[in-house]
């Protein structure tokens, strides 16, 4: 009877923590996430090159500003984006699904690009 009440008791806590994670911190659906993360390494990519072309561009901290308005244009906050991001580096399993779809894209877009400027030839 005491081990049905201790599994009875882990039972429901891991329960109430399951629905307490999901309920205040909304994770980011993978194909959202994506998107996102796709977004935010082209904004660093932009920032990465303005730097070198004019180092006030670090004092102004503009990438922090470039990070909002990714964040604006997906209509989620910074906290939801970081805790969606914690989450998945807790789950291996759906990281990996994660990056490997970031990847996917990124091949995509890049192909896109190639036969956008191979027709303008």
């Amino acid at each position: 009877m005491k081990i049905f009440k201790s599994f009875f008791i882990l039972l429901c806590l891991g329960w109430i923590s399951c629905q307490t994670f999901s309920g205040t911190k909304k994770v980011l659906k993978i194909n959202t996430m994506k998107l996102v993360m796709w977004d935010l390494l082209k904004a660093d990519e932009w920032y990465i090159r303005q730097t070198l072309k004019d180092s006030t561009v670090k004092i102004k901290k503009e990438n922090i500003r470039l990070y909002q308005k990714v964040f604006d244009v997906h209509g989620i906050s910074k906290d939801q984006f970081y805790a969606s991001y914690k989450y998945y580096e807790s789950h291996p399993i759906e990281y990996k699904i994660l990056l490997d779809s970031v990847e996917t894209f990124a091949n995509r877009e890049r192909n896109k690009l190639a036969n956008t400027n191979g027709q303008a030839k």
